[in-house]
């Protein structure tokens, strides 16, 4: 809109054009040039129309919203992922650590065993915390609530 303004004034005016862009090497004629020609405004090879520039706009804002929104529930369920994997890891050594009689256990065992108990339950907290961050950032972002069904 400033463009056409400033463009009009100079015109008007008959001052030589200040340089802009490729503005400096265009020759304007207004008394050639309709409404509709003057609304154009020439960037590269195409020629746009300012409400064409908006829609697009609009569809390009709309776009990033939804890969922002897929990035981070993409990135929840890595995180999700790499827990249960780590958590899976740790049941697993407890099991081979429970399956030695109580009676056998060295003490190192017996030790190694509340250590993994306790990690677990921690990943299993942190893992907890992960699900109801993925809700809250899920409810937070506008457009996902009718993809899924209510739990």
């Amino acid at each position: 809109m400033e463009l056409k303004q400033s463009l009009s004034t100079h015109l008007e005016a008959e001052k030589p054009l200040r340089r802009y862009g490729a503005v400096e090497e265009t020759a304007w004629k207004a008394e050639g040039l309709g409404r509709n020609q003057l609304d154009i405004i020439s960037m590269a090879e195409t020629t746009m129309m300012p409400e064409e520039i908006e829609l697009e706009m609009a569809k390009i804002q709309r776009l990033r919203e939804v890969l922002v929104r897929r990035e981070s529930e993409l990135r929840f369920m890595m995180d999700d992922i790499q827990l249960c994997k780590d958590i899976m890891d740790l049941k697993q050594e407890l099991q081979n650590l429970v399956a030695i009689p109580e009676k056998e256990k060295t003490k190192l065992q017996k030790q190694r065993e509340d250590e993994l108990i306790q990690k677990i339950h921690k990943l299993v907290q942190k893992r907890d915390f992960l699900v109801d961050d993925a809700e809250v950032e899920r409810l937070r972002l506008p457009g996902r609530e009718e993809s899924r069904a209510p739990t």
